[in-house]
């Protein structure tokens, strides 16, 4: 993270208008910006923080709904640090990776135990907290206090590798050229840095995309050295994650059944899920779940039997939901059950 209000100008290929792409996204930023509910005035500290979260490798729009419902139910680190880490995993829903969830829990109590339930501006303070990297780190000093930091993010790597480097696409992990090619971009100014690290993280969104960039609606295209080379190809093709019949989608649906069922629920009618690799048959297929569980679990359990994933898939995924600390099991009447 840089914070000094330097400008490396060694670090920019020769003829980069600095003062041009600055004053341009930043307009186009200003004038075409989403409105989103973490970026108003009124918005927190706290509910910036929240959205650093679940903005981590998903879409804006899976994101809204649950960030509202979270800053309604726990609109202070407090209010989530007084509930169980399972009643957050809960409410992640279905935004994925949901040790997210954990984490900001574990992140909240601290708020509380260290900083008098006030999320930190300072850097370091905040790079303590469970969950919290470098980038999230600065991205919370920056949109949250209006500090000057360096915010490196996948969709800001990109707007720089074409309007400066001339490059498709951003190296396949970032950098220490990047980092400084970043840095030097950063305006001295720390108001207009923070529009800076805002309006090239918005253009690459909505603009400079990976895959199909329009770039007749970009503010710099005239400026910009990767349309100046004639948009030479990328030196590597950007593969998308698969989802279909892994372990996260495994694992997803297991943790979809347990957000279902606000009661335990026997470990055997999930692993009944399971299939035998010879026969493909249910392992344990006259399991039925109990008369009075709410209506909302049959659906979600339906959805994993229907996966029919492997046995030794279904119990290595379970096994590791277990490790995570996302599920715990607890021994009644001699019958092994299994809750958030």
């Amino acid at each position: 993270m840089t914070t000094e209000a330097s400008t490396p100008t060694q670090h920019l290929p020769e003829g980069t208008n600095v003062e041009a792409l600055h004053q341009r996204i930043n307009q186009w930023f200003l004038d075409q910006a989403r409105d989103l509910p973490w970026r108003r005035d009124e918005c927190t500290p706290w509910g910036v923080m929240v959205s650093e979260f679940m903005l981590q490798q998903t879409p804006v729009k899976r994101v809204l709904p649950v960030w509202e419902e979270w800053m309604r139910r726990w609109p202070t680190p407090a209010d989530l640090a007084a509930e169980p880490a399972s009643e957050a995993v809960r409410a992640w829903g279905r935004l994925g990776y949901p040790r997210r969830a954990q984490r900001l829990h574990g992140a909240a109590v601290a708020i509380v135990e260290q900083h008098g339930g006030e999320v930190p501006a300072e850097y370091d303070a905040l790079l303590a907290l469970p969950g919290v990297g470098s980038y999230t780190a600065a991205a919370i000093s920056v949109f949250a206090f209006g500090l000057r930091a360096t915010v490196i993010d996948t969709n800001i790597r990109r707007v720089h590798a074409r309007a400066v480097s001339g490059k498709a696409l951003p190296s396949r992990s970032l950098t220490a050229a990047e980092t400084r090619l970043a840095e030097a971009l950063m305006p001295a100014d720390t108001p207009t840095s923070c529009l800076w690290n805002a309006a090239t993280m918005e253009l690459g969104a909505l603009v400079c995309t990976a895959k199909s960039p329009t770039c007749q609606l970009c503010p710099v295209e005239d400026l910009c050295a990767w349309v100046a080379a004639g948009k030479p190809e990328a030196d590597y093709t950007p593969k998308g994650q698969s989802w279909h019949g892994t372990d996260r989608q495994v694992r997803g649906a297991v943790m979809a059944v347990l957000r279902a069922a606000h009661e335990p629920v026997e470990r055997d009618l999930i692993l009944g899920a399971g299939t035998t690799a010879a026969t493909g048959a249910s392992a344990s297929p006259d399991l039925a779940f109990p008369a009075d569980a709410p209506a909302a679990v049959h659906r979600p359990l339906k959805a994993l039997y229907d996966l029919s994933p492997a046995a030794e898939q279904l119990q290595r995924c379970y096994a590791g939901l277990l490790a995570d600390s996302l599920a715990r099991e607890v021994t009644q009447g001699g019958t092994v059950l299994v809750s958030l």
